[in-house]
């Protein structure tokens, strides 16, 4: 048997082709029995069945095989039984070779319905004022063999027939719609239709007290908002949002939408945003429901996008999957570009492929570490795949697809590949080749080559242009946070445009660099009505551009003159912030530039700003404490002009830009202590807190004025703070305590962060929200919240070990320190104490550490800064 262990994958001895699965949850013990019969293909030789299984504990009497091949059919018991924990493997020995083709394997197992957000879960709620449990599955990546015996490996797909016994009075859902309820007495038993053939990370069953709203697709499909009861209206968005995305979908895939019903379903703990979960979609309260009352413009967005992000899964990731988890990205990257597409169908005054730079962003963050990893990656375990559900595979991934449907166009992406690769591989499994093969014959352009360099490899380039002599010289190099040489080559999709968007030259630099004359290239010299040269047009290119000196100036005053589109603008801020960080331009042409978007009114560019900011102030103190306040001053300056612009108070009939924007501005006057904002926003506050239903104070601006009462918060008068944790215990709307979470760490006082990350620990904390707590400690916060996670690390990996939000308690704590010291310190503490599952995210904390260190010692050494911030934050 031991021949099994360690092993990456399952062996192919047999092929799983249907399980008949019977569950009978106990809601009051917290258990669950279970039978489970699978139809079995034995395709070679062997005395051995091997499945998955982890905390299960089977019934050893009750495993037969029975071969439907035999004459006799005779059941036959498995006298060697053993469950390997580590492996996760379930090992079947049998007396001698059972015979090739199909039979029916069978076993009894009973586990516990656990509270670790993962397999067969319970989820609390309230009901009239008693807690009671429901129970909930989240299977992906590797957690189905937690609820049964299974090939819990995407690629062996099957077929699902489910029955449940559950209480009488509770709602039972799966993935398909009920087809039998038998009631005895206080015990029901619910069959469902047996589903298509699909993998079990999707198999999926909720069992508690909901209610739901209604509607249908054009075509007939039956869809649900599943919510608390009480909470129906919350779902009607959502609801709205999910009936009108499967209709759009059905036309972009030309597939229609599979399955005869779609439930969506909020789940009060839940450690993900959402689950794809074929036919029943599992989310977090904040992602799926919305309150006109009490939610913000960005709680509406966030909704949209991630029902339209679920959605599109049902198609890309549950009708076609990938082979193995190597190839995430083909489900989560495009699931992610997909979202866009539809949310831009139904609201285009949200502008939101401007804001999906942000996506971008984040991805070429992470993958500027030397700790990224490419888009396709070998796991070796299934430990390891937590950790690949990150920025790499949703949002680097998402942006090379944008980069190859611009390059190809919309058309040749859409209608000619896209419907013929979801044809082909439909019921099936796909790796990343299959979908470039689709799309070259669609194109008849080389895109396996082309996108090879983008997929195989980790890491990005920046192209770097300079003017010499008419000619414009571009060199390629890996770009990396730190600074360091990079290695690796890409085919880039150059489009640059000089002087207006009227002269666009588009081009793929294939080697490490290249000359081009610019009259030749665009028609004009630059300088003669061509005052401005812009590469990676519409940031289209998942690359960082660096400019000589002259481009750079050029390239500022069209910003400063707003001759450039808002997508443009974001692009050249956030590169020259990035060549900051790595050290390859001074803080000061950084500062230099940004005072050119004074008159800055975009939302995605401003928002950027904004996190730019804060991380800007960060480091310029961990250099010199003496800069802090002089670049408060110039960031407040930058902000005035849409904030006054904006004012406190929504306007009649304002964009839903306007609405998220003015909570943004308002948050960081108040974090960088301007005095009128804080008075105001506490105004404001203080009114919030003598009457819920305020006009004062609506749900966009609430997180500026708790993030003002936090700032004025300390030692000597908690008071703003207490009242800020009695709207959190008095709210029963997770957005609402979310938003509170998020913003009470930022307090300057050392001692009140001590006391916000013990509340963060507390009952009063679902396990889901801990990680919001850590999100915005304060400069001032950090040693205490290094000492605080050190002392609390062993209940914190008990709690939250076993799933992917311990990771996030390691990089909120770690990354925002800039000290070679305190890497080091951080290693040797974790030396002993690491494990497979977070491996990965220790590692790019780290790393961020030191890019933070070398940042400080590099402005440490520019002169003039002093100066500069004073005069710019006169100004």
């Amino acid at each position: 048997m031991d021949q099994f262990k360690g092993q990456p994958r399952l062996p192919k001895f047999a092929v799983p082709k249907r399980y008949d699965l019977h569950l009978n949850p106990d809601l009051v013990a917290c258990t669950f029995t279970g039978t489970v019969s699978i139809d079995l293909d034995v395709v070679s030789d062997t005395r051995f069945i091997v499945l998955n299984a982890a905390d299960l504990s089977v019934n050893d009497a009750s495993v037969s095989f029975t071969p439907s091949s035999s004459s006799s059919s005779q059941a036959v018991a498995a006298p060697k039984v053993a469950l390997f924990e580590e492996d996760e493997i379930l090992v079947l020995e049998f007396a001698e070779n059972l015979p090739h083709g199909v039979g029916v394997l069978k076993l009894a197992f009973n586990g516990i319905l656990n509270d670790q957000m993962k397999g067969f879960y319970k989820s609390t709620y309230e009901r009239n004022g008693e807690k009671k449990n429901m129970a909930v599955t989240q299977f992906e990546p590797a957690d189905a063999r937690r609820c049964f015996p299974c090939w819990d490996e995407p690629a062996c797909k099957a077929t699902f027939k489910i029955t449940l016994e559950v209480p009488s009075d509770l709602v039972a859902l799966s993935n398909m719609p009920v087809v039998e309820e038998k009631v005895n007495g206080n015990v029901k038993t619910v069959s469902y239709q047996e589903s298509p053939i699909m993998s079990t990370y999707l198999v999926a069953i909720v069992v508690g007290l909901f209610d739901y709203v209604e509607d249908h697709t054009s075509d007939g499909i039956k869809v649900r908002v599943y919510c608390q009861v009480g909470k129906t209206n919350q779902g009607k968005f959502a609801l709205h949002v999910g009936a009108k995305t499967l209709d759009l979908f059905k036309e972009y895939f030309a597939v229609p939408y599979p399955l005869p019903k779609i439930d969506m379903i909020a789940i009060p703990d839940f450690a993900a945003g959402a689950m794809e979960n074929y036919g029943l979609v599992t989310y977090r309260e904040t992602a799926l429901l919305y309150d006109e009352q009490h939610s913000a413009a960005s709680n509406k967005q966030r909704v949209a996008t991630v029902v339209a992000h679920e959605l599109a899964h049902q198609w890309f990731g549950n009708l076609v999957t990938m082979e193995w988890w190597t190839h995430l990205w083909l489900n989560e990257g495009f699931a992610t570009w997909v979202s866009y597409l539809a949310t831009d169908s139904l609201f285009p005054e949200w502008k939101i492929w401007t804001q999906f730079l942000d996506e971008s962003t984040e991805g070429l963050r992470l993958d500027g570490l030397e700790e990224s990893h490419p888009i396709e990656v070998e796991v070796n375990h299934a430990s390891e795949i937590d950790e690949i559900f990150d920025a790499i595979s949703y949002r680097k991934g998402a942006s090379v697809i944008r980069m190859l449907q611009s390059y190809l166009g919309a058309e040749v992406f859409q209608q000619k590949s896209l419907a013929a690769y979801i044809k082909r591989h439909a019921y099936s499994n796909a790796k990343t080749e299959d979908l470039w093969s689709a799309l070259e014959e669609g194109s008849r352009e080389p895109v396996n080559k082309l996108m090879s360099s983008w997929t195989k490899q980790k890491g990005y380039p920046v192209v770097s242009a300079k003017l010499k002599d008419g000619k414009l010289e571009l060199e390629q190099s890996r770009f990396l946070s730190s600074g360091a040489p990079g290695e690796g080559q890409w085919i880039v999709p150059v489009t640059l445009c000089c002087g207006s968007y009227d002269v666009r030259k588009n081009f793929l630099l294939e080697s490490k660099s290249g000359a081009y004359d610019i009259k030749e290239l665009l028609g004009c010299s630059f300088g003669d009505g061509c005052s401005w040269i812009k590469i990676n047009v519409d940031q289209a290119g998942f690359y960082r551009v660096k400019y000589d000196d002259s481009l750079a100036a050029g390239l500022r005053k069209a910003t400063e003159s707003q001759s450039l589109t808002a997508i443009d603008r974001y692009g050249i801020l956030d590169d020259s912030f990035a060549l900051s960080m790595a050290r390859q331009q001074s803080l000061a042409s950084l500062l230099t530039l940004i005072s050119a978007y004074k008159k800055e009114l975009d939302y995605t560019v401003l928002s950027n700003l904004i996190v730019i900011s804060y991380k800007v102030v960060k480091i310029a103190a961990d250099a010199n404490l003496e800069l802090m306040s002089g670049i408060k001053q110039f960031f407040i300056r930058v902000f005035q002009l849409a904030a006054g612009k904006l004012g406190w108070d929504p306007k009649q009939g304002e964009s839903h830009l306007d609405a998220m924007l003015r909570g943004e501005v308002l948050t960081a006057l108040a974090s960088f202590g301007h005095d009128e904002t804080l008075k105001e926003a506490i105004r404001r506050f203080d009114a919030f807190v003598a009457d819920r239903n305020t006009s004062l104070l609506p749900p966009d601006l609430r997180r500026a004025a708790y993030v003002a009462v936090m700032q004025r918060a300390n030692k000597s008068d908690k008071s703003g703070f207490e009242s800020l944790l009695k709207v959190y215990r008095e709210t029963d709307l997770s957005q609402e305590k979310t938003r509170i979470l998020g913003s009470l760490a930022c307090c300057p006082d050392p001692s009140i962060v001590q006391d916000v990350l013990n509340f963060v620990l507390s009952d009063e904390v679902r396990n889901q929200d801990a990680v919001y707590g850590l999100s915005g400690v304060s400069w001032e916060g950090r040693e205490v919240a290094w000492k605080w996670l050190q002392e609390k690390w062993e209940y914190i990996e008990k709690t939250w070990g076993s799933g992917f939000l311990l990771t996030r308690f390691v990089s909120a704590v770690v990354s925002p320190f800039a000290s070679f010291e305190k890497a080091k310190e951080v290693e040797e503490y974790f030396a002993t104490r690491t494990k497979p599952s977070m491996a990965r995210t220790l590692k790019q904390s780290i790393e961020k550490v030191h890019i933070n260190a070398n940042w400080v010692e590099s402005i440490k050494k520019e002169d003039n800064l002093t100066h500069l911030v004073a005069q710019l934050s006169s100004n």
